[in-house]
């Protein structure tokens, strides 16, 4: 009988697992797993990596041996890219069987780059370039930057994965971009059928920053606490609801039938950070509410094993969707408008960004040193 990770993947969702090591990649684990759990691609990010290198001692040997007086930005991005390569050949018979609609990973543009287009357009194409796959995803925030690179990367035929997006408004921006390189790369006589993109839209972290506001409001009297209570844990799938909405909206119709039929893809809402933040609610919350179609729901490993073990597979991502709305507009009444959450929290996801990005610099000089091995301060 199919797992409850084998019926969610019937019922139109790809899995992703957000989480990578080396160890994984060359014991077999990943393999077994894609078939096991229906994974169908991975995401990557310097948290995910700072993890991988500080634990056990399988990077040890390449950070120790590695040729060239590397950074420590270098010696990274030479970790990284031989994970994503590898990774990307494994799910290579994925892609290959989707027709490459799915079978991807991504990997993540520094935060430097964040607010800078051209710097991410550059960083972009040279990490397309050494990872060399097919199925390999630029990740690239969802700044008004990054947006601009978006569309430049859909028309160089560049896959790009959109991150760090929490309003709709965002999502409508870049929705709009994805469109317009299309067409653009349509334009200057390329082909579209091989460039793939998802809209990554952070889900648990609204509810985070939602809560902690609610609690402020009845600490201050403003709000009585069961009014708070009713309002609590809902925004974050009331958000993303709509913004699948709007991706069903913007995918119809002339223009998108013109792209189609030149066999443009679907641009795929992307649910992140589905982890559950606040122990009071289930643990598969955010992966429950927002099942369907065309969609992606990237989890790291331990949502993903409870999901397997007791998730429950069944269409929901359209569900109510004037309770959705309703939602969101009571919040506003109460005092919280959705769009300064959604503010902070792009904010606060580029500032996490960075500190993550650090703290790994710091790790793998550490690391490097314990190793023997001196990088270059810079270059």
């Amino acid at each position: 009988m199919a797992n409850p990770l084998q019926q969610l993947h019937a019922l139109g969702q790809s899995i992703w697992l957000d989480y990578i090591d080396r160890t994984m990649l060359h014991n077999g684990e990943l393999a077994l797993r894609i078939p096991g759990d229906a994974l169908t691609g991975m995401t990557s990010n310097p948290t995910i990596f700072e993890k991988a290198l500080a634990q056990g001692t399988a990077y040890d040997a390449q950070l120790k041996d590695a040729a060239g007086n590397c950074t420590a930005w270098e010696m990274f991005e030479l970790v990284e890219t031989d994970d994503v390569r590898a990774a990307c050949d494994i799910f290579r018979p994925v892609y290959d069987a989707a027709k490459g609609h799915d079978g991807f990973v991504s990997i993540e543009v520094s935060p430097a780059a964040a607010h800078d287009s051209a710097a991410t357009i550059a960083e972009a194409h040279r990490l397309w370039k050494t990872v060399s796959r097919p199925n390999v995803m630029i990740k690239v925030p969802g700044t008004t930057e990054g947006v601009l690179a978006v569309r430049r990367l859909t028309a160089d035929g560049i896959n790009v994965n959109i991150t760090l997006l929490f309003s709709i408004d965002a999502h409508r921006r870049v929705i709009e971009a994805y469109l317009s390189g299309l067409e653009d790369r349509v334009k200057a006589g390329g082909a579209i059928g091989g460039v793939a993109s998802v809209a990554s839209f952070f889900v648990s972290r609204v509810d985070t920053e939602v809560d902690k506001r609610l609690d402020a409001l009845v600490a201050s009297g403003t709000c009585e606490p069961n009014h708070a209570d009713m309002m609590r844990g809902r925004a974050a799938i009331a958000n993303a609801k709509l913004a699948y909405r709007l991706f069903r909206e913007c995918f119809v119709g002339p223009r998108w039938e013109a792209l189609a039929a030149k066999g443009g893809q679907l641009q795929r809402p992307l649910w992140a950070s589905t982890s559950t933040k606040n122990p009071a609610y289930r643990d598969v919350l955010y992966v429950e509410q927002l099942i369907g179609a065309d969609t992606v729901n990237t989890m790291p490993p331990a949502t993903l094993e409870a999901f397997r073990d007791h998730g429950v597979p069944a269409r929901t991502v359209d569900d109510d969707l004037d309770g959705a709305e309703r939602v969101i507009s009571d919040l506003a009444a109460a005092g919280i408008p959705l769009a300064s959450v959604t503010d902070q929290l792009l904010t606060d996801g580029l500032s996490s960004f960075q500190k993550s990005f650090d703290t790994l610099i710091a790790g793998l000089e550490a690391k490097a040193k314990l190793l023997g091995r001196t990088l270059a301060a810079s270059r």
